[in-house]
């Protein structure tokens, strides 16, 4: 399982690296990973500039539907959800 979790965690990193800015649903659904604020800290620790700001949930689920299909409850306010994007700053 630590081969299967350390290449998941290279390709969160590759996707950040190449200038994309990704949220905790993002993680979790393209790249499986459940303990996401964890993997920010780490990447910090290791001398990263990660940056944050929020976006509506809206945003992130355009994102996403780019790769895999994800359709929220009809009675979702996904304007208003917000979520906190990440991305490396160079």
């Amino acid at each position: 399982m630590k081969i299967k979790k350390s290449g998941m965690v290279l390709a969160l990193k590759e996707h950040m690296i190449a200038g994309n800015p990704i949220t905790r649903l993002e993680a979790i659904t393209l790249f499986g990973i459940g303990n996401f604020n964890s993997e920010i800290t780490r990447m910090r620790k290791e001398g990263w500039v990660v940056e944050s700001q929020k976006v509506p949930f809206a945003k992130a689920l355009k994102r996403v539907n780019d790769y895999a299909h994800f359709v929220p409850p009809k009675n979702l306010p996904i304007k208003e959800i917000l979520l906190t994007e990440y991305w490396i700053n160079r």
